[in-house]
């Protein structure tokens, strides 16, 4: 066999096996691998490299050491489930670098930890006062999970007792121009509603590059002719103004009439339209 082919032949081979074996030890990021299954990773691709274009290497021997590379750090990975003694060995445990807003410089020392580096991965969870900051930890992937003081906190929906509105996965509808039929159904909407959509916003389907529909129906869209500002969805915001109005209307309407019955309906009617319009506004307001 001439040896171009053999090189072929056997990175053919090696970048198969490759392929498996890192499928099988799984789809860890870069920062969420452990330094034993970084290193088994170089190690493995080395290998792969020297077995391909070693002819005089015997091509079982490294496609065995491959396998074992792939396999050991397979296992401990499923020990490391099954037992937290293992998973304390091979992962490491976390490290806890401020607590009750105070810097555990002790604990910096051993992760070999400066204290500028501290203030960078501060900065990087938008964290740029330690004063803010109740209590951070130094993960076992590497990465630095802050926790900010109470009053630091963005407020939130239930801050606020506010019920949000659920949230659906958008759905992508048009692609390069191209309508995508099965996102179209997934969101229940049809083609026809679609080119309608389209017509109201006086855009043409060939310069539309994406669509999307998100979660209350509505369609955004990414238009090839970047000088064009696509308009913005406005079906919610003038329900909600509608729905005012008539609130509006009916109190100014209780106001006016003399007759005590009817004021009293616009008056109930009035106040049961103001409870619709606080519990739709979430909705309409997206």
């Amino acid at each position: 066999m001439p040896s171009w082919v053999e090189i072929v032949v056997r990175t053919v081979v090696s970048i198969v096996t490759l392929l498996v074996l890192t499928r099988i030890i799984g789809k860890r990021q870069i920062s969420q691998m452990t330094f034993f299954e970084y290193v088994a990773g170089i190690t493995l691709g080395s290998i792969a490299g020297f077995i391909s274009t070693d002819l005089e290497g015997n091509f079982l021997h490294g496609f065995t050491s491959m396998i074992i590379w792939a396999l050991i750090p397979a296992l401990l990975g499923y020990l490391a489930l099954k037992s937290k003694t293992v998973n304390d060995i091979v992962e490491g445990n976390a490290t806890i670098l401020i607590k009750d807003g105070k810097i555990m410089e002790d604990n910096l020392k051993k992760e070999r930890m400066s204290g500028e580096e501290l203030l960078e991965q501060l900065r990087l969870k938008n964290a740029f006062s330690v004063a803010d900051v109740e209590f951070a930890l130094l993960e076992q992937s590497g990465e630095v999970s802050v926790l900010l003081k109470r009053d630091k906190q963005p407020l939130t929906p239930k801050d606020l007792q506010m019920k949000p509105a659920p949230i659906k996965e958008p759905q992508t509808v048009i692609l390069d121009a191209t309508i995508m039929l099965e996102p179209l159904a997934t969101a229940g909407l049809s083609t026809k509603w679609l080119h309608t959509t389209l017509d109201k916003m006086g855009i043409s389907l060939d310069n539309v590059y994406m669509g999307q529909v998100d979660s209350y129906g509505q369609l955004h869209v990414d238009l090839y002719d970047d000088q064009i500002t696509p308009p913005t969805p406005q079906e919610f915001p003038l329900v909600l103004a509608t729905l005012k109005k008539c609130q509006a209307d009916l109190e100014t309407f209780a106001l006016e009439t003399k007759n005590e019955q009817a004021k009293r309906e616009y008056e109930a009617n009035a106040k049961a339209l103001k409870q619709v319009v606080e519990q739709v506004t979430p909705l309409l307001q997206q």
